[in-house]
């Protein structure tokens, strides 16, 4: 299994969509430096509590730059883990790649094991990066969370939608051929990203109460089928301890209107998020299992 997982790096790392990701990534990070150094230099002196409170206002500028750096690396995130698992199966496949890959000793699910695992280690570490130098071009500019235990939980959050997408992904590709997975997935991920904007705009349309709900019901339903988003979500509510300042603070306009979410993901829907990845892992590795090669 080692060997494969070694072999799935070594693909990773030549194919041009890890150079794209890089490239997309370093461009991103500069832009992110100017744009956290433009609301960093912001005038401290006015503030939604109305009491020039300058270290408050730096925390409300933190958490806008943080907000922002999170908001376009969940995407950078996505892109990596869609486009370099979605033809793992079907495109190998077709390219009669992989007879070669699967000798009779080799049993399936080591091979299906040790691609996911490649694909989930290589994602995470990259998300780890990205996370390390999002907060320390917003620590450089304004204030961010120091704790240790709410970084890791954050950052769990953030790199979770790894397995979860690539085990989607890797499903689909043992269903659909390598173009109608990446087709899949991309609109499947644009669903889930669509609904989580609605529930964070609902609560600002003043919408009567049957209609909210309908809208309610409807971002649930995208949030079950498609939780990526929903879990990049509850990383901004852990990272800036949300649930605790809804109430305190208004989230309706300044540097925290991003974040005024409907509602807060629960410790229900992370579990149910983990259980989700574990079933489509398990339904995408039966698949393979009985696909004819």
């Amino acid at each position: 299994m080692r060997t494969i997982v070694a072999m799935t790096w070594k693909e990773m790392l030549r194919k041009k969509v890890m150079l794209l990701t890089l490239l997309l990534t370093l461009v991103f990070l500069i832009a992110f430096w100017f744009v956290a150094d433009t609301v960093g230099t912001n005038d401290q002196g006015t503030g939604t509590l109305g009491n020039g409170s300058g270290l408050f206002m730096q925390y409300m500028n933190g958490a806008f730059i943080l907000s922002l750096g999170f908001f376009f690396g969940a995407f950078v995130i996505a892109f990596l883990a869609i486009f370099s698992s979605f033809s793992v199966i079907a495109g190998e496949a077709e390219q009669g790649v992989m007879q070669a890959l699967l000798p009779r000793p080799l049993p399936r699910w080591k091979w299906y094991f040790g691609r996911w695992l490649g694909f989930v280690t290589l994602g995470t570490i990259y998300a780890l990066i990205l996370f390390t130098a999002i907060l320390l071009i917003t620590n450089a500019h304004a204030n961010v969370p120091r704790e240790a235990a709410v970084l890791v939980r954050s950052f769990l959050l953030f790199a979770s939608v790894v397995p979860l997408l690539i085990s989607v992904s890797m499903l689909g590709s043992g269903l659909f051929s390598a173009l109608g997975n990446g087709v899949f997935m991309t609109m499947l991920y644009g669903a889930g990203f669509l609904g989580g904007m609605v529930d964070k705009l609902s609560g600002s349309l003043r919408l009567e109460d049957d209609g909210l709900k309908v809208l309610n019901n409807l971002t649930g339903m995208i949030s079950m089928i498609m939780p990526a988003d929903t879990l990049q979500r509850r990383m901004t509510v852990e990272l800036f301890s949300l649930q605790d300042m809804n109430g305190m603070v208004s989230m309706d306009n300044g540097a925290l209107s991003l974040m005024n979410f409907n509602s807060f993901p629960s410790n229900t829907f992370v579990a149910y998020a983990v259980i989700y990845t574990v079933v489509i892992f398990g339904l995408g590795l039966l698949r393979f299992q009985r696909k004819d090669l």
